[in-house]
């Protein structure tokens, strides 16, 4: 049987279970958990990835230096869906595949994604602080029932908080350059462009990957055209929101409310974003539920095996 090192930089991987774990350590593979009660986790993996066959990857920096520096490293294994802090083309170049979770995580996120609408609409997390501090506060809040939700990016993630949001009667709005029209049968969805989701939704959720063409999707002159009781969430990435353009937003009054599990920096604890009562933060915890975590570190352990043994696995980004 061969003996492979495979280290692992994915905070919650295995944290649920164990069944990460036995599936690598059943095939031959010595699993080293980088952890920071050992130091700075970079520095470690800049040491460890040096000779590991395999990567099972949280949110950290795959560079073209770092990945440069391992000498017999096959696959980079994402805990998770996003990969945009790998560099896709320095591994393709050496040869190692980078693989993703796809499904995995897409209910815990689609259901952070509906309570982080709620929340906006309710004011839950305002007068949450409001008692904390002493005070009693009761803003005015709105209803999601039978209001008009526009989801960017109809995948996996986005279909399900669509599906969530049918509870509501809600009027849903899809921009997808990818129209599945059994799914938009199955919740009464319709597909329009992009400046139609923006003028008429009510609540406007982000599901697309931050890519050139999505960088600063929404920006000052999507926030000009937006309602101004319109409430934007975003689970996916940090960077499709122009963070600038959004404080400025919020502040003015020029849309109601936002709630941004993912940003440009995380966690974005210096953000000027902090000083709004109409903007909640979140650490990127979309993830982060025990289901979620069971089944993305059994999919990462899977994917990491499939490519150490056969070469080859289907959910290849490269």
């Amino acid at each position: 049987m061969a003996n492979y090192k495979v280290i692992v930089t994915a905070r919650s991987f295995g944290n649920t279970d164990r069944k990460a774990y036995d599936l690598l350590e059943a095939a031959g593979c010595t699993v080293k958990k980088l952890v920071a009660a050992d130091g700075p986790v970079e520095e470690q993996l800049r040491r460890e990835i040096v000779d590991a066959d395999a990567v099972i990857a949280g949110l950290d920096e795959y560079d073209k230096d770092l990945i440069g520096s391992a000498k017999q490293l096959k696959v980079i294994s994402r805990y998770g869906v996003g990969y945009d802090k790998v560099d896709v083309a320095a591994a393709t170049e050496k040869g190692i595949q980078v693989t993703i979770t796809p499904g995995a995580n897409g209910d815990s996120v689609a259901d952070l994604a509906v309570a982080l609408m709620l929340d906006c609409a309710r004011n839950v997390t305002f007068m949450n602080n409001s008692i904390k501090a002493g005070k009693q506060e009761r803003p005015s809040g709105l209803e999601m029932w039978e209001k008009t939700l526009g989801v960017v990016g109809a995948g996996r993630i986005g279909k399900g908080v669509a599906r969530r949001c049918k509870g509501f009667q809600m009027r849903i709005l899809c921009y997808d350059q990818f129209q599945d029209q059994a799914f938009a049968d199955e919740v009464g969805a319709t597909y329009v462009d992009f400046d139609t989701l923006v003028r008429e939704s009510d609540f406007i959720t982000l599901h697309s990957p931050l890519t050139p063409e999505t960088e600063n999707m929404f920006s000052t002159a999507q926030f000009a055209a937006m309602k101004d009781t319109a409430i934007l969430v975003n689970t996916a990435r940090g960077g499709i929101v122009d963070e600038a353009a959004l404080y400025e937003a919020l502040k003015s009054g020029q849309i109601r409310a936002a709630a941004l599990d993912a940003t440009v920096v995380e966690p974005p604890c210096d953000s000027p974003l902090t000083e709004l009562p109409n903007c909640i933060l979140t650490p990127h915890a979309g993830a982060a539920t025990a289901e979620a975590s069971s089944k993305m570190s059994l999919m990462a352990a899977q994917n990491a095996l499939d490519v150490l043994q056969s070469g080859e696995c289907k959910f290849k980004v490269n």
